[in-house]
């Protein structure tokens, strides 16, 4: 029964210490130039969207990402191999069961 209370007791306590934390200063981090700047303009989001339509993509592009997946693929391949050589395991079970 004493151990719920106790938790409940410092977590009281560790929620009392941090929330007399100091505040960082925001205020002082906002340059004049920024204080002084105009809100942005609101603009419709259908001309964003069509902008995020358009690809970018240029057709040798394709190819490269392609050719870097295959030579990732064969290295995880080569990766997953086992590391011992069967010569050294055969070593090593035999000292295993000496």
């Amino acid at each position: 029964m004493r151990k719920p209370l106790a938790l409940i007791a410092a977590l009281g306590l560790v929620g009392a210490l941090s929330s007399c934390t100091q505040f960082p200063e925001l205020d002082a981090s906002v340059t004049n130039a920024a204080r002084a700047a105009p809100y942005p303009d609101l603009v419709p989001l259908g001309g964003l969207q069509a902008r995020l339509n358009t690809s970018n993509i240029a057709p040798d592009t394709v190819s490269t990402i392609e050719a870097r997946i295959a030579r990732l693929e064969a290295r995880a391949d080569r990766l997953r191999g086992s590391v011992i050589d069967d010569a050294t395991r055969a070593r090593m079970q035999a000292g295993v069961r000496q």
